[in-house]
């Protein structure tokens, strides 16, 4: 037995020096394989066997830069939203609304911001910065509150000081970078706020934002990008830029000169198969400067972080009131296009307006159709009176299409006689109308675009069977489809009482107009259908006023003639 453990002893002490001898060069590489790979490996493999202590004692000089600090998080509670901020660039992990509900403006890995970007040589966009935070945690109450992180990057230190709002949704950013080196330094500093650019696929459930277009304004000229999917690269010395829906808006507004926005698309959409629900590719905006910063000096900046609702005052305060899309109403080109801006912004204000004294947004809409009813009375009237003309002279003109139906020009100069010796203008019957079209249309664009609507009820009876009974949210369908139905009812009605002129198929093909309404409004926004619904109802009502004095005229005339 004594043998074999010697024997055993032997083999073992042979293996051992065998093995010191084919790798002994390599010995010392585990431990410090990842500060020597990652900085110098090209030396490894030629440095001799006598120079690991020289090794060793660079590696953890190197070592803290390649070594990243773990993320942590601080909250944010404030009465209009909650916020996460994390310490990777101050970069928001979590942001919702608390607006008619909670509503998320960050879904991670597909909306939101990528945090604070910096590149030490000035090229390419950078790497987000590694930060720390004073505190972890802030309440808002009535007063705003700061959170500041601080970081370094390639010998630069940074500061990033977060200024939030108790009553606002805006977030102020200041950035400053210092130098404490002895040569000047051209930096890159950027805030990108990315987004996935389709959101098929997304939550049925999602109610906060889909952003469906970037929107950019240039010395004070708006432009919009709609189309996400396309390659689009914009950089320009901009007044700000932002990811717009229809709703909520998320926009960057650099304060200061030296910054420059960027709009960016890189062309790719998904794969057209059914059921594919993987977005591809990402839309970015973005705020960037590159200073050069002098030795022992510092740079600042500052950034104004927008992400909430679109509310008229809220966006004007910080010079995004144009994000709001009204549109314009076409007009001949030479004349160019008429801006809804001009009509819908009063309409709005006065919509809202109306809606802090009545404390019903459904209230609100009715009070405001009435008000547009009643100013455009006197050429609904004009135009009325002017279609019974016509129709009265209808029997007469179809006399004289009989008679000239292979004489067009003699049948138009015969017309034209009748039309003059009776005093009736053939225009006069749309004229009026077509001058009520913008006002009508403008209400209708400021209905659309109105987030104020969302989530407010009108007349609200609670739930029933799993849905809201009865309109519950102004901004959805009706659920049981009772007020479309009242709309084409009352819009049928409407077209009987219109006096016809014309071809009278015409007018009967014009009955069906009602019924096709009455589809295309059953999944519009209830705002929407109750607007177009009382404003039939009251041209009803215009109707019968007008038709009175002619029928207390017949009435009258009918009773003579019976005494006589």
């Amino acid at each position: 037995m004594e043998k074999r453990a010697i024997l055993a002893a032997v083999l073992m002490a042979a293996v051992f020096i065998v093995y010191q001898m084919f790798f002994f060069p390599e010995s010392p590489s585990p431990q410090k394989p990842p500060a020597q790979t990652a900085s110098q490996p090209a030396p490894a493999p030629t440095q001799a066997p006598s120079t690991p202590p020289t090794t060793a004692a660079t590696a953890p000089a190197r070592a803290p830069q390649a070594q990243r600090p773990l993320q942590r998080l601080a909250t944010v509670e404030s009465p209009l939203y909650r916020d996460v901020v994390s310490s990777e660039g101050g970069k928001l992990q979590e942001l919702v609304l608390r607006y008619r509900g909670e509503k998320p403006m960050v879904i991670l890995g597909d909306l939101g911001p990528a945090g604070l970007q910096l590149s030490p040589d000035g090229n390419g966009p950078g790497e987000v910065v590694s930060m720390s935070f004073d505190k972890d945690a802030l309440v808002l109450t009535d007063k705003p509150a700061e959170l500041a992180l601080t970081g370094e990057a390639d010998g630069l230190k940074i500061r990033l000081m977060l200024r939030f709002q108790p009553d606002g949704y805006a977030i102020d950013a200041h950035v400053r970078v210092a130098n404490p080196g002895v040569t000047p330094r051209t930096v890159a500093v950027g805030l990108p706020w990315l987004t996935r650019q389709t959101w098929r696929g997304a939550p049925e459930k999602f109610q906060g934002q889909h952003p469906t277009e970037i929107v950019y304004s240039t010395r004070g000229s708006v432009n919009r990008i709609d189309d996400l999917g396309a390659a689009h690269s914009v950089v320009t010395d901009g007044d700000w830029v932002a990811l717009d829906s229809v709703w909520y808006l998320a926009a960057l507004v650099p304060k200061g000169p030296g910054f420059k926005v960027v709009a960016s698309t890189d062309g790719k959409v998904p794969d057209a198969k059914a059921g594919d629900t993987t977005p591809a590719g990402r839309a970015t905006i973005a705020v960037r400067a590159t200073p050069t910063i002098e030795p022992g000096q510092a740079w600042e900046g500052n950034v104004v972080l927008y992400a909430g609702p679109k509310e008229y005052d809220r966006l004007k305060a910080l010079g995004l009131q144009e994000t709001i899309n009204f549109g314009g109403f076409p007009l001949p080109r030479k004349w160019g296009g008429l801006p809804m801006e001009w009509l819908g912004v009063p309409i709005l204000l006065l919509l809202n307006w109306t809606y802090k004294h009545v404390g019903n947004y459904g209230v609100a809409i009715i009070l405001l159709t009435v008000v547009s009813k009643v100013l455009f009375y006197p050429l609904t009237v004009k135009s009325m009176r002017s279609m019974k003309a016509m129709q009265a002279l209808q029997p007469q003109v179809n006399a004289l299409r009989s008679k000239y139906q292979k004489d067009p020009q003699s049948l138009q100069r015969e017309t034209l006689a009748l039309y003059k010796k009776h005093r009736v203008n053939p225009m006069g019957g749309c004229l009026p109308m077509v001058a009520q079209v913008p006002i009508f249309y403008a209400l209708y664009l400021a209905l659309s675009v109105s987030v104020e609507l969302q989530g407010s009820p009108f007349l609200c009876f609670g739930r029933l069977i799993g849905f809201d009974f009865w309109i519950c949210d102004l901004a959805v369908h009706d659920p049981t489809y009772v007020l479309p139905v009242l709309m084409g009812i009352t819009m049928f009605v409407q077209q009987k009482m219109t006096p016809t002129m014309g071809d009278p198929r015409q007018a009967k093909m014009m009955l069906f107009m009602p019924f096709v309404f009455t589809f295309m409004f059953l999944n519009l926004p209830s705002g929407l259908v109750l607007y177009w619904t009382v404003s039939n109802v009251l041209q009803i009502l215009q109707q019968k006023l007008m038709d009175r004095p002619a029928r207390t005229r017949a009435t009258r005339e009918a009773k003579d003639a019976g005494r006589a």
